[in-house]
This record gives structure tokens, sequence and C-alpha cells, in this order.
């Protein structure tokens, strides 16, 4: 018995040590299927979308902005909650993962998730995007870790933005003030403060740098 209880203290000292050090097992196994599915259903989705019809669309609208903000528009009408939509890679801090639409419990298990409430990347106002710190995968872990010009690339059907990063910042949960409206196109990314706990907020605070890339249907003129 004496033998089965140090086993079992040696076990759970270990799954607290890998929490600590990197993040927790059990969550981390649920999420890592859970992203291999999303990569599956992104990849679906990048082939039907945009549409010929949303392509039709953008080529009447003039500047790279504006044919991203009407592709962007569409491409919310066909989104649902828990649906893989895009991909967010933040280099320097060693992040490449898809993220959903959504920040429910079970949306966030899959992912980064982005708040319904807020406009999509590409369209006017402030974008935001919520991940984990220390669970399922961890994605969000190191936001702290952001410096002043750091890129984050968002990655949607519809084209690819860069941000840049200009601060960070803590705040309380219920501070709603960071989904405020900009005057330019900001990106917000959240996660919970400080690490296994739950009482404040990190905030980074990007703001769109450029356009990458857009479908070249999207580009063709209609003459």
């Amino acid at each position: 018995m004496s033998l089965a209880l140090i086993t079992a203290g040696i076990a759970i000292l270990a799954d607290v040590a890998t929490t600590l050090l990197w993040q927790e097992p059990a969550s981390s196994l649920y999420a890592s299927v859970q992203q291999h599915n999303a990569n599956a259903e992104l990849s679906e989705l990048e082939q039907e979308s945009p549409t010929s019809a949303d392509l039709r669309a953008a080529r009447r609208v003039p500047g790279i902005s504006g044919k991203v903000r009407t592709l962007a528009g569409l491409f919310t009408q066909r989104v649902d909650d828990g649906q893989a939509i895009g991909r967010v890679v933040i280099p320097s801090i060693d992040v490449d993962i898809v993220m959903v639409q959504g920040t429910n419990t079970d949306d966030l298990a899959k992912g980064p998730g982005h708040y319904s409430s807020t406009p999509f990347p590409g369209q006017l106002g402030t974008t935001a995007i919520a991940g984990h710190r220390t669970t399922y995968l961890a994605p969000f872990r190191h936001l702290d870790s952001l410096d002043q010009g750091d890129t984050v690339q968002v990655e949607m059907p519809y084209a690819t933005l860069d941000y840049r990063i200009e601060k960070t910042r803590v705040v309380q949960p219920t501070d709603v003030g960071i989904l405020r409206r900009a005057s330019h196109q900001r990106l917000v990314l959240t996660a919970c403060h400080p690490l296994y706990s739950a009482s404040e907020r990190i905030v980074a605070f990007a703001r769109l740098a450029r356009i990458r890339s857009v479908p070249a249907g999207a580009m063709r003129s209609t003459g």
C-alpha cells in the first residue's frame, strides 16, 4: 500500500511540475485532438470561402482595405460558434495555431477564440481574441513576453493581415474598455493573469500594419 501511495504521489508531483513548467497534460492532449480537427475544418473552409459571389462583390469595391472589409462581412454570415475560422501566428512567442469563433469554455478548449461581439479581422473597429495560458495547449502562455513591434499575423480565408504590438497591459476582468473602438484597426489578445489565476487579464494591443494578401479573384477588374 505504501509503495502504491508513493508511486501515486510521484505521479501527482510530476503532473504539477509539468503544469508549472509548461501546461496541464490532460487538457493539452484533448486540445491536440481538437486542434487536429480544427486544422482539417479550416482547410475545408479555405476551399469553400470566399465564394465566387464573394469575389465578384469584392471586385466592385475600391481599395484593398475595402475589398477585405467586404469579404470579411460576407464571411461572418457563414460562421458558427466553435467553428475554425483562421490561424494566429506570433513568431516571437512561438505561436502558430488555429483559432475558432467564440470564447465559451468549449470554444477555448479547441484553440484561441474570437470574441463574437467584436469585428472580424479586416473590419473597422477592435478585433479581440482570447486564449488560455496554462491549459488546452496554452497558446497565450507567453503573452506577457510580447514587445512593442512584435508581429501578430492573422490568416483568414479572405485575407492575411499583419499587426504590430503596441503595448501590453494588465486589467480587471470586468474592464470592457479594452474592446472600445479605436481610430485605427486594432487587435487585442487577452488571457488570464497571473499564471494559474483568473483574478486579472493581460491584454496585448496591436495595430494593423499591412494587409499581406487577398484572394486573386478579388483583384481582377470587372471590365
